[in-house]
């Protein structure tokens, strides 16, 4: 018996042509996509520059019965206070910037920004470390703990 020896693509190690050109045609065609869209900026989002429309510049200060006095920074007047227990959002939020203050040794003398801007949305920046937190990427109510003090300190005046 004569024993024929039938040999594979698989079974000698390489792969199919036309296996080899596709694959080269989806990097190539991946490769040239790329950088088109780099280069004409296709795809890309672009924010767009939004204005101030209100803006205040506070200070937040522990009482010994366990409140926050939210003062506007520049008549040093209490607009709010933060109840004992209450507006969590706005206590944890100053704390922390207010710790990492603290680890930069940087002290308390720089107020925080509060932002109102155009399209909706709030912040709030520490110029002395230079972070600013969206406020509404915490959702709704957590902004709206926020934006009160707008109106509070509408009242002041």
């Amino acid at each position: 018996m004569s024993s024929t020896s039938i040999t594979t693509p698989a079974a000698s190690g390489t792969l199919p042509r036309g296996l080899l050109y596709g694959a080269s045609a989806l990097v190539g065609m991946a490769v040239t996509l790329t950088c088109v869209a780099r280069l004409s900026d296709f795809g890309t989002l672009h924010m767009p520059t939004e204005q101030v429309i209100q803006s205040l510049s506070l200070r937040f200060e522990d009482r010994s019965d366990g409140s926050v006095a939210v003062r506007d920074a520049g008549s040093d007047k209490i607009i709010y206070t933060v109840a004992p227990g209450t507006n969590g959002f706005i206590r944890a939020t100053v704390r922390g910037l207010a710790q990492e203050r603290e680890r930069e040794g940087i002290g308390r003398e720089t107020p925080f920004t509060l932002t109102h801007w155009s399209d909706g949305t709030l912040s709030l920046a520490d110029s002395a470390i230079g972070r600013r937190i969206s406020l509404d990427a915490f959702g709704p109510t957590n902004a709206e703990a926020f934006a009160q003090l707008f109106l509070a300190r509408s009242q002041i005046q």
